[in-house]
């Protein structure tokens, strides 16, 4: 059980719910990574409401806009309309397979989405709310454009290798912006860009801090997750930006041309370049909106299109203060779900999201899930190897369905192990779900008849009495943690049923009391009804489950209700807890595996594979190593430092920390604000790291922090500490921390 506390919605008061899961680029494959971050848990809780049959619409899409899309048509020698029209069907059918239940899928290239965004752009700028300012970009003369980061190289400054983005060098992981590379020169005409003032809008979001304040940090302190309002604070506490809304690229949604250029009325303060209150004129056509600004409103073009299909009205859902909206999303989606898009949400006039449960990151095998490294399950494989080849290929669907969920990174980053998979499947699903749900079938046909038995009330035991308990009492629990968002402590609630059910029949042991009380081939009144009893509390109690995991395993219940032989209207949560779902003497079909074991030579061979691909693609990215070299030595090592005693070294208090947020500091390329948990508090440490981690990247990460270090103050934040690092020959550096995850405030010794 994870620490959150959450309070429990009156549903009454609920006329609807919008679910929304994050819009993945279609630049590319998908991995399981993103499938455990925010659509299971989404499609999850999307199940449940409807088993509850509660108004709800689990809308999503693929965005497809921003620089992603043009930079892989450019490594796929193809245009960015091919790549979206590549990968959109793609994705769209890899979530059907794995059982994600969209109501509709939408895409951002769509003319309805555009539509929706440039009207949602329009009645911002139209109001004031958005300011018009000039800066410097880079600019490529030859081909006439300006250019974003991805589209500038030039030498890293901190290896020197010759081919650095202006975003990031993928030689050593630094993170850059174009003013710090060496040499710049566009990867459009290969000449050096020159700087160029340009015109953009942009989002003030310094204007909204006391909004978002009492709205975040007072009104969902409790019931959000610590580590979405931990992130949040951090945010808002070291002080909000104004944030870019438009950019000058020519892929994307177009600015809409103003209809009136009005002039400013006296005393209002000239927030545009041109003296007409944010004005958009044909001198702006060539801008489009910012991937950031343009995709969250795909959940609103999405949901049109959904009521246009179903020629329902849209709007209740955005905009009726009775309706729930809930965003899945993993936490590098955090401050864009619950700092940018509220703030955006509220100025349009729509309503807040009422939860964000954002996942931590999910890591494969001892690292970081990566597509770029070849370190990555795609959902794309994992359906060919294990759900096409298969006989009953859904079902191994649910299977990964069910490991995901059961180390889903609800608090923490958590991690996929093929063993771990493995383990999951035959343990659990195979031994003690299926086990249960077949023995108690295959005894049904031998000892009743096929039929469901009679169950006499004059041999109910104790044992009968918990076993309905806890058939009544499972069903609330998971229905409370499923509202609470707790969802692989629900799936474990349904587990311990199955193995509750488990128990109770091993208990029993119908089939000795079938040998002990048959007599010349004639079973006893006594053993028969003691034999009905067990097994028509063992088959209610499937019917429960069935009910249970139907949210989780919907490929499994929906196999368990034709074995039953009952219409999917049974799953409807109101039937959850009951005892009486199959009736007396309704005869059953034969038993079928639910699951099947998965064996050692099949997780060999995904480890190999995984070790191959990650060095297919690791090699290409060294083809032209020699021509990339980088230009500088191998540093000497630094000289032992003077000799101290033991008392000196005993002053220094050392504790493992965990950092909960993390943030560029403004105006300062090296320093990285640090928002460290050391369990017995949270403190603020300023860090020289920026230009070797990323900061979202580095949230949830545990390190050695020296916590009776003087505070000190830099670029005017208080620093309460010092993060200890190592740099290795190249001058990357390294967190020095625990080799496994450890309770925080640990002391280092």
């Amino acid at each position: 059980m994870d620490n959150t506390t959450i309070k429990q919605e009156n549903t009454e008061k609920i006329g609807r719910y919008l679910i929304t899961a994050a819009l993945p680029y279609a630049n590319g494959l998908k991995h399981i990574g993103h499938l455990a971050g925010a659509y299971m848990p989404a499609d999850i809780y999307v199940r449940y409401l409807r088993a509850q049959k509660r108004d709800v619409v689990f809308v999503c899409g693929s965005d497809e806009h921003g620089t992603a899309i043009p930079i892989q048509a450019m490594k796929e020698g193809t245009t960015a309309q091919a790549i979206i029209d590549k990968y959109h069907p793609i994705i769209e059918q890899n979530f059907k397979d794995l059982g994600i239940s969209f109501d509709i899928y939408h895409r951002t290239s769509d003319p309805l989405h555009h539509e929706t965004a440039q009207e949602f752009f329009s009645v911002l700028n139209d109001n004031g709310d958005l300011e018009v300012k000039e800066s410097e970009q880079y600019y490529d003369e030859a081909s006439n454009t300006f250019l974003a980061d991805r589209y500038i190289k030039g030498t890293c400054p901190v290896c020197a290798n010759d081919n650095a983005f202006g975003d990031q060098c993928e030689k050593c992981g630094s993170t850059l912006s174009p003013d710090m590379l060496i040499n710049p020169v566009s990867t459009l005409s290969g000449n050096a860009p020159i700087k160029k003032a340009t015109k953009h809008w942009y989002l003030p979001l310094d204007r909204h801090e006391d909004f978002l304040r009492e709205w975040i940090l007072k009104e969902h302190k409790d019931d959000w997750r610590t580590s979405v309002v931990g992130q949040c604070k951090s945010w808002i506490d070291g002080g909000l930006q104004p944030r870019a809304v438009t950019r000058d690229l020519d892929w994307g949604i177009k600015l809409p041309l103003s209809v009136d250029r009005l002039p400013l009325t006296d005393g209002e303060s000239d927030n545009s370049v041109d003296g007409q209150r944010n004005a958009v004129s044909e001198k702006d056509a060539g801008k489009v909106l910012y991937v950031w600004f343009d995709a969250p409103i795909g959940y609103i073009s999405a949901t049109k299109q959904w009521a246009l299909n179903k020629e329902k009205d849209w709007k209740p859902y955005w905009y009726a203060p009775d309706t729930k909206l809930v965003h899945f999303v993993g936490k590098d989606n955090i401050v864009f779900h619950c700092i940018i898009f509220p703030v955006m949400l509220k100025l349009h006039g729509n309503i807040l999201p009422t939860n964000v449960p954002a996942n931590e990151f999910m890591n494969l095998e001892g690292d970081k899930m990566s597509t770029s490294r070849g370190w990555s399950i795609e959902m794309d494989d994992y359906i060919n190897d294990w759900v096409k080849k298969d006989n009953g290929g859904e079902g191994m669907a649910d299977v990964l369905r069910y490991y995901l969920t059961q180390i889903a990174p609800e608090t923490k980053d958590s991690e996929f192990t093929w063993k771990g998979f493995q383990d999951a499947n035959n343990s659990e699903l195979v031994n003690i779900f299926g086990n249960f749900v077949n023995r108690t079938f295959v005894l049904m046909h031998k000892l009743c008849g096929g039929k469901v038995p009679v169950f006499s009330n004059e041999l109910l035991d104790d044992s009968d009495k918990q076993l309905i308990l806890d058939i009544k009492s499972s069903a609330s629990k998971v229905k409370n943690l499923l509202e609470s968002y707790k969802f692989r402590d629900a799936l474990f609630e349904v587990i311990d049923l199955a193995r509750k059910g488990n128990k109770f029949m091993q208990d029993k042991e119908p089939w000795m009391v079938a040998k002990r009380e048959t007599v010349d081939g004639i079973l006893s009144e006594n053993g028969k009804k003691q034999i009905d009893n067990c097994l028509h509390l063992c088959l209610q109690l499937t019917a429960n489950l069935t009910i249970l995991i139907n949210p989780f395993l919907p490929f499994t219940a929906s196999k368990l209700c034709k074995m039953m032989k009952v219409v999917e209207r049974m799953l409807e949560w109101q039937n959850a807890g009951r005892i009486d779902l199959l009736k007396v003497g309704y005869s059953l079909r034969e038993p079928q595996l639910l699951f099947r074991k998965i064996e050692n030579e099949e997780i060999e061979a995904q480890l190999i594979k995984l070790k191959e691909k990650a060095a297919q693609v690791n090699s290409k990215k060294d083809v032209n190593v020699e021509e990339n070299k980088q230009a500088t030595e191998v540093k000497e090592l630094e000289p032992v430092g003077a000799e101290i005693v033991f008392d000196d070294f005993a002053k220094i208090d050392l504790r493992v920390g965990t950092i909960v947020a993390a943030e560029k500091v403004p105006k300062a390329d090296k320093l990285l604000k640090l928002s460290v948990d050391l369990g017995f508090e949270t403190r603020t440490i300023v860090s020289g790291i920026a230009l070797h981690f990323v900061p979202e990247e580095i949230v949830g990460k545990q390190v050695t922090v020296v916590v009776n270090l003087a505070p000190r103050k830099m670029r005017g934040i208080e620093s309460n500490g010092m993060i200890l690092m190592a740099e290795d020959n190249n001058g990357k550096l390294h967190f020095i921390n625990p080799e496994a995850v450890i309770n925080t405030g640990a002391s280092v010794r």
